[in-house]
């Protein structure tokens, strides 16, 4: 209830009596000037740090790694650029330090440190039932085998090399068929 208290009755109270302050010192026309300029630089900002991040990402989900820094990082980017276009000098510059890749890589790893990440490169398996595994006994009763055979990810052949290449869908369409008649 705290948390909710602050946010939505402590901080426009806040950013209120700055913009007042900043108002007063430079004129309301140069603080809304301000509050425009910080807002479309942060938009700026927030599309170059989150394609560097996306491509990060990106990266490490080819390499087969699980993307979890990048994924902390996007959130905080997120929630960094809704602060940006949020009219106020607080949130500005809480907004920006989300966004400024050092301050960034900070705190994506102290939110790292608070969670579990757990993933397989291989694909995902699922278990369901009550039993011996640690969420119960295989349905279908075998060691990894189902009425559908071995199941392996999407993308491999039956020794789990992973195959890439390109299509081009050929189907004729309803429109097609029309415009040839």
């Amino acid at each position: 209830m705290s948390v909710f208290l602050f946010l939505f009755i402590v901080m426009p109270v806040a950013e209120m009596a700055v913009l007042i302050k900043v108002g007063g010192v430079i004129g309301v026309l140069n603080t809304i000037g301000l509050v425009l300029l910080t807002a479309v630089i942060g938009a700026w900002l927030l599309r170059q740090q989150g394609l560097a991040t996306l491509l990060k990402a990106n990266q490490r989900l080819n390499s087969g790694e699980l993307p979890a820094k990048e994924v902390a990082e996007g959130l905080i980017l997120a929630v960094g650029g809704a602060l940006l276009l949020t009219p106020g000098f607080i949130t500005d510059t809480i907004g920006f330090l989300c966004l400024l890749p050092g301050s960034r890589h900070w705190l994506a790893s102290q939110a790292l440190k608070r969670m579990v990440v757990s993933g397989q490169s291989r694909g995902f398996h699922f278990r369901a039932g009550g039993g011996t595994g640690p969420f119960g006994q295989d349905p279908f009763g075998g060691a990894g085998e189902n009425p559908f055979g071995r199941q392996r990810p999407f993308d491999c052949d039956s020794e789990g090399n992973i195959i890439e290449g390109e299509y081009q869908d050929q189907t004729e369409t309803d429109h097609d068929r029309i415009e040839k008649k």
